[in-house]
């Protein structure tokens, strides 16, 4: 299942210096799977061997796996609606601001369609209570909703909705088994040696701005074993990730280029170019994704530690994403 090509390039680029280490994991529709884990979990301060067992920080894979999981989990318990608008649910928001981001619907904020920007230095602002008081004021400029615009402030506002329908903070939620929002550090892979903290990061979340927020937020701070995001994939490829017409409406085209979870395979999609059309996946910045051809029968994982011990290595993950998805879809004999 996992081909001696794919080994190779993986080989390739850990030999190369340009990862640590990397685990993949591939499962298909009847469920059978192969993993296969190479390399280091840190090389600074000291080499330590990679194993199944070590947690990935999966940065942007929060949103996916949690924060639009658990949105599409409430409109099928018929707790939200996806037309609903955010000010339905964060009555305070900009209250003294005559702007339209009350008015944007959860759907755009899921497909990134909002109209927000896509980042803002949050970890600059101050603590967690003023970043968490400041973000629903600040006078953000606002696009026309429609244009597809990637925004981490967009996914810290639907955590923040997910707080208030459930009544809890989102470290509290219930995660399926291997994943986490309380990484063990012993059990971690190490990730950057963070300018703004002044220390090597393992089992502390990568992404300022969900650290200054405590460690988790609606965009990042989920963390996951090779089996745990493998079992998610499976589940997305198999069924029984969502209630079945939660599921669909996940997996179906919503905006351009995206589903309400995933983006679709396009252009320079990241899981390569042999994928089926309608085939989604998404990727987090220390180096992590996942991607499901339900077309082809097949999905797959790859988690690396691309910014260890700095984002700044000039690797090519993109093209490591994409040449790891044709070798895993390319007919065989």
């Amino acid at each position: 299942m996992i081909p001696e090509v794919t080994r190779s390039l993986l080989e390739t680029a850990i030999d190369g210096g340009g990862l640590p280490g990397a685990a993949l994991g591939v499962v298909d529709a009847r469920g059978a799977a192969q993993t296969l884990v190479l390399g280091l979990a840190q090389r600074d301060p000291d080499a330590r061997a990679l194993t199944a067992d070590h947690l990935f920080d999966l940065a942007s894979l929060t949103k996916p796996l949690f924060t639009a999981r658990e949105l599409l989990r409430a409109v099928a318990a018929g707790s939200v609606d996806l037309d609903d608008d955010l000010g339905t649910f964060l009555p305070e928001l900009a209250w003294m601001q005559d702007t339209p981001l009350r008015t944007r619907s959860l759907r755009q904020l899921l497909t990134h369609t909002a109209g927000l920007p896509a980042w803002a230095p949050l970890y600059t602002w101050g603590d967690a209570a003023t970043i968490r008081a400041r973000v629903l004021q600040e006078p953000w400029t606002m696009r026309d909703p429609g244009e597809v615009v990637y925004s981490d402030l967009g996914y810290i506002l639907l955590g923040r909705v997910l707080e208030r329908v459930h009544g809890r903070p989102l470290r509290d939620f219930p995660l399926d088994a291997g994943l986490t929002f309380a990484p063990e550090a012993a059990r971690s892979v190490a990730t950057e040696r963070c300018a703004w903290r002044e220390r090597m990061l393992r089992g502390e979340v990568h992404d300022e701005n969900a650290g200054a927020l405590g460690g988790v937020s609606g965009h990042a701070g989920l963390f996951g074993t090779l089996g745990g995001v493998l079992r998610q994939a499976e589940l997305i490829l198999r069924g029984g990730w969502l209630p079945a017409a939660a599921q669909d409406a996940a997996l179906r085209p919503a905006a351009p280029g995206r589903t309400l979870t995933f983006v679709q395979a396009q252009a320079g999609w990241s899981g390569g170019s042999l994928a089926s059309p309608l085939a989604v996946g998404h990727t987090g910045f220390t180096g992590t994704g996942l991607w499901v051809d339900h077309a082809r029968g097949l999905a797959w994982v790859l988690l690396t530690n691309r910014v260890h011990p700095t984002r700044h290595s000039g690797f090519d993950i993109q093209g490591l994403r994409r040449a790891v998805g044709n070798t895993l879809l390319a007919p065989r004999d």
